[in-house]
């Protein structure tokens, strides 16, 4: 039986979907560029891509935070249930109230499932809006001085792939973090320390990083998006470690170091 992988060319689901289909297993790509194409915004994709499904990834783009994320969600999960998929796994927002309505519509849904929640991927800074400022030098964000334990994408993907495919996650809650609280302002030293560059960590307020992004033209939408999850999940609540990889794995989680060294050459020339 088909495994659907949603958000199938995102950080996590393009991982996911490679670490299946490397393990021989029957991998479907849920994006608007799969075959058949899956759509969140188009219920009519969704029967297509469940049809002979056994398990689900699910991911919700852009953030599960958004308003009308939990509806999608829960009207996803009332057809996946009914096409007999029969596990679920969900990336989640850590801490997030949005996201904890999200998680309770999966955990309610009669079959088995698994939680996985995070925040701030290690990969924002090479694969996300966070590596152009990174090679420009300044990181501007309004994060104050607030301290993230930010977790490699490669351990949210494993976490995933064991709970999709293995005994033993049903009914967990893995909360994913890597094993320091590092600041920006720490970021910035690690990266200066890998690239040979000097990369600093500038504080703004919300109404600072949103007239700089507006300025350099992000929709509006993306902007209030931006703002929205610096000011819910940048306040302190998710400054504290959590062992979910270990739990899920059996092994501690990756270290920012690491997965900095291993990402120099992306941040070694500036634009």
């Amino acid at each position: 039986m088909t495994i659907l992988v949603v958000g199938s060319t995102g950080k996590t689901g393009r991982r996911i979907a490679d670490k299946l289909t490397a393990l021989g297993l029957p991998v479907r790509a849920g994006s608007r560029s799969g075959t058949p194409p899956f759509d969140w915004k188009d219920q009519a994709t969704w029967a297509a891509a469940l049809r002979d499904v056994q398990s689900v990834y699910i991911s919700y783009y852009s953030d599960i935070a958004v308003p009308g994320a939990v509806d999608d969600i829960r009207a996803f999960t009332e057809q996946a249930v009914a096409a007999g998929v029969r596990r679920l796994v969900l990336l989640s927002g850590r801490n997030e109230a949005q996201a904890q309505a999200a998680e309770r519509v999966v955990q309610e849904s009669g079959v088995e499932w698994t939680i996985v929640t995070c925040s701030w991927f290690m990969q924002n800074f090479t694969e996300g809006y966070l590596l152009d400022p990174v090679r420009e030098g300044v990181i501007a964000l309004p994060a104050r001085d607030v301290a993230e334990p930010f977790v490699d994408v490669d351990d949210i993907a494993d976490v995933a792939v064991a709970a999709l495919t293995e005994d033993g996650h049903t009914g967990k809650v893995y909360e994913l973090t890597g094993p320091r609280l590092l600041t920006f302002a720490e970021v910035a030293t690690e990266l200066s320390k890998v690239t040979g560059r000097d990369i600093v960590y500038v504080p703004l307020s919300l109404e600072e990083y949103a007239a700089g992004a507006a300025e350099v033209g992000l929709p509006k939408e993306v902007i209030d998006m931006l703002t929205m999850l610096f000011a819910e999940t940048l306040d302190g609540r998710n400054s504290y470690l959590a062992d979910g990889v270990q739990q899920a794995l059996g092994r501690p989680a990756r270290d920012f170091s690491d997965y900095a060294r291993a990402n120099a050459a992306a941040w070694a020339q500036s634009r």
